[in-house]
């Protein structure tokens, strides 16, 4: 059998009993944590405009109705996959994968909440042990779809050219494919699915982020395409040899998962833990500190961001992440607001910060992404933290505490504090929901925000 064929197999015969337990435990945190992003992701202006362009372009329809992502309205289960994921990539603080060096969390529940929500509307509930199991296929295919894509071409392309992938194959799987079936959703949505460059939006921070606002409905598009019974070339990243002998004994969704702690781009995460550390020992206040070195690897100098004018800009940024950190003590939905942007002590240290490209950091960041630190203070003295990978990483992992209190710092203010302990309690149990409790939990998914946008 090919290994397209052996991924299509895994995937058709993959039973909630034969998820391991650490995967669960990671796939409940993944949907609170995302859960979370949604909630003030769903305040921004990037998600207004997602939400009227899937409204216009993609109506309920014979397939059934799926609420958006914290907004509500009724959509087909494309357009509702395509405003939630836009509505989840709006903050960048999600879930990802350090090797892909991008994100499945921001395609994958967007997209599977979205055709979970439609089949209801069909009266085909779902559990949450079904769905565990949806997403579980969804992520590890993704994951190895993803490696495989960054192995065999030459651009560094967005999260949506390889989640387009996992989401067909596992929306396939929901809609009850068979083997053969589920190999030619894999192969439309890899056809379909977006081949951005992610470096573009590097370059030139805009709405266009991690590409997984087309990722998700390309992927969702596929599924039904081939339970329609369309058919695609056989996909690419599925025939690679070295990314799927492994299928099924070994999970990359548990290897590779990474948390945020900060609502910015992951490369500049090992900076801002590094200020925070000094600022906090050697106790500094803002006022001390006159400039900045940074040395990093080459990917994260082209983030730069010394002078933000929108979100989009903030979110692909270093040096205005990192001297908020060094004025504010902290990075959360308060730092997104726009009038932190004109912060004048902000503005001054992130003019003075200088980011330095790295060769032996470049070099180490292949698996990891590293960065140093030096903070000079008014009166010439230097501090230097020695380079360091980011928190959350699973060799410096986020601890469920840690990851409960940055929904709570999320969510409260959007949702108020009763909805968001409610999605906490069923978040955290999810696949051992049965389907009237999954029901619930997908309302609380679908409610808009009540609170302030950003």
């Amino acid at each position: 059998m090919s290994e397209t064929g052996d991924m299509a197999r895994f995937a058709c015969d993959l039973r909630y009993e034969d998820l391991p337990e650490e995967l669960l435990a990671l796939l409940r945190r993944s949907f609170l944590d995302t859960i979370g992003v949604a909630a003030i992701g769903a305040t921004t202006e990037m998600a207004r405009c997602a939400r009227r362009a899937a409204q216009a372009l993609f109506g309920a329809g014979s397939a059934g109705t799926a609420r958006v992502l914290m907004d509500g309205t009724a959509l087909s289960p494309v357009g509702a996959a395509m405003a939630g994921a836009f509505t989840v990539d709006a903050v960048d603080a999600h879930d990802g994968s350090t090797p892909n060096k991008g994100h499945a969390g921001s395609a994958v529940f967007p997209a599977l909440l979205a055709v979970a929500d439609a089949k209801r509307t069909q009266e085909r509930a779902m559990n949450g042990a079904a769905f565990a199991a949806h997403l579980a296929v969804a992520y590890e295919v993704s994951y190895r779809a993803g490696q495989a894509q960054h192995a065999t071409t030459p651009d560094y392309h967005t999260s949506g050219s390889w989640t387009s992938t996992g989401v067909a194959v596992a929306v396939a799987r929901m809609l009850g494919a068979d083997a053969d079936q589920i190999a030619h959703a894999a192969g439309i949505g890899e056809y379909h699915g977006p081949r951005s460059q992610m470096m573009r939006c590097i370059d030139h921070p805009t709405m266009l982020r991690d590409g997984v606002g087309w990722g998700a409905p390309s992927g969702v598009s596929a599924g039904y395409l081939a339970v329609a019974g369309f058919t695609g070339a056989p996909a690419q990243t599925c025939e690679s040899e070295g990314f799927w002998g492994d299928l099924g004994s070994e999970w990359w969704t548990v290897r590779d998962t990474h948390y945020k702690p900060y609502p910015c781009c992951r490369w500049a995460h090992p900076a801002i833990d590094a200020v925070q550390e000094l600022m906090k020992d050697r106790s500094l206040n803002h006022q001390h500190i006159a400039s900045v070195d940074i040395r990093t690897f080459h990917y994260a100098t082209r983030l730069a961001g010394h002078r933000p004018t929108r979100l989009d800009e903030f979110s692909y940024g270093i040096a205005f992440p990192v001297a908020t950190m060094i004025v504010r003590g902290q990075l959360g939905p308060e730092e997104l607001r726009p009038e932190v942007l004109q912060d004048p002590d902000i503005c001054r240290i992130s003019q003075a910060t200088r980011l330095i490209d790295d060769p032996v950091l470049t070099a180490r960041s292949v698996k990891q992404r590293w960065a140093g630190v030096t903070l000079y203070s008014t009166d010439g003295r230097a501090f230097a933290a020695e380079p360091r990978t980011p928190r959350g990483d699973a060799d410096q992992p986020m601890i469920d505490a840690e990851i409960s209190k940055k929904f709570h710092l999320f969510a409260d203010s959007t949702l108020g504090a009763n909805r968001a302990d409610r999605i906490e309690a069923l978040a955290g149990r999810f696949d051992q929901l049965d389907s009237d409790d999954f029901n619930e939990l997908l309302d609380l998914c679908a409610i808009p925000p009540a609170g302030t946008s950003i």
